[in-house]
């Protein structure tokens, strides 16, 4: 291991706040010379699968359960083939837990509630449920696409609520790693695993994949995930909704490769507003219409990432890695703590 990332990121001692280092998930560790980490170094370390054990509770039995978050849609058809399909496949490689499935819209949660019925929880009412039923360990998964705003949102909930279990980990969006300080990269994964969906190339067509964007640091992922599609082949370009880069961006690009053919495809969970009204409306600002007037002819393709059984999976595996942590069969021989 690299001794800046010993300096930088860290895992550390602490009595009441215990993580262990999991292989290829965080295996950083403390410079030695760091004696008393105090607790702001201990919360800045605390990168990859995180996992907490509450020393006051550990005579309590263990009453596991997971939580699945994602933001989630009003859009039933994409729902019932995107985030149910993937907690279902969760759900049947934990048989015997109890998996609940948590919006972190709130606003989502209050229109799926009045206009069907549905009483789907936030995560905050989820995991108060889950204490009152008498489950004491937790494993906390997220469908985020980058550990961005809403990531932070629900690494939020797993700081404000682990005091309140004997256990809790906190699992990694679909993308996290880079393949940086010998961890896997999971850009390239998930870039090999959508495209697998993306249509026979030709040269005079291109695939656009819409990702949400976000005034986040993290709305570089995009920049990296653009890398990961260079290899895959030519004319593979990501733009987004709200970030950088805009369709405005990509569109000179497609010019100077004389692209005629445009496919526009949403790297997103579901295929919600964005995908049908941003990227495949009929609107005379939505991206297909734009494209049209500069010549292109375009092909939607409104499917979300949990159609794609590929990226499917690899949602399931990141679930599960919070899952495993938990029931510490990932924990590693060299773990610290903090």
């Amino acid at each position: 291991m690299k001794k800046a990332g010993k300096i930088l990121t860290a895992l550390a001692l602490s009595v009441s706040c215990m993580a262990f280092a999991i292989p290829g998930y965080a295996a950083y560790s403390l410079n030695e010379e760091v004696k008393a980490p105090t607790p702001a170094l201990k919360q800045a370390a605390e990168i990859g699968v995180r996992v907490y054990n509450n020393a006051a509770m550990q005579n309590l039995p263990d009453k596991d359960a997971m939580v699945v978050m994602c933001f989630g849609t009003t859009y039933t058809d994409s729902r019932e083939k995107t985030i149910n399909p993937t907690v279902a496949a969760i759900q049947k490689a934990l048989p015997n837990v109890k998996v609940v499935t948590a919006y972190t819209s709130h606003i989502i949660v209050d229109r799926v509630k009045a206009n069907e019925g549905l009483d789907i929880p936030t995560p905050e009412k989820a995991l108060e449920q889950l204490k009152a039923e008498g489950y004491t360990r937790v494993a906390l998964a997220t469908l985020d696409v980058i550990p961005g705003m809403e990531y932070d949102y629900d690494t939020a909930i797993y700081r404000l609520y682990r005091d309140q279990f004997k256990k809790m980990t906190m699992g990694l969006p679909l993308m996290y790693w880079q393949g940086q300080e010998e961890q896997r990269d999971d850009v390239k994964e998930t870039a090999e695993a959508f495209s697998t969906q993306f249509p026979k190339a030709a040269k005079d067509s291109a695939v656009l994949v819409m990702a949400h964007g976000t005034p986040h640091p993290a709305n570089a992922y995009y920049s990296v995930v653009q890398d990961r599609f260079n290899g895959l082949g030519s004319n593979i370009h990501i733009y987004s909704v709200e970030g950088w880069p805009s369709l405005e961006d990509v569109i000179p690009k497609l010019k100077a490769d004389k692209v005629k053919n445009v496919t526009l495809m949403p790297m997103m969970m579901v295929a919600g507003d964005h995908a049908n009204n941003d990227m495949a409306g009929d609107e005379e600002d939505s991206h297909k219409m734009i494209l049209q007037k500069e010549g292109f002819k375009v092909t939607p393709y409104i499917h979300g990432l949990g159609e794609n059984e590929a990226v499917r999976k690899l949602f399931v595996d990141r679930a599960l890695e919070s899952w495993n942590a938990l029931e510490g069969t990932a924990e590693g021989k060299t773990g610290g703590m903090h």
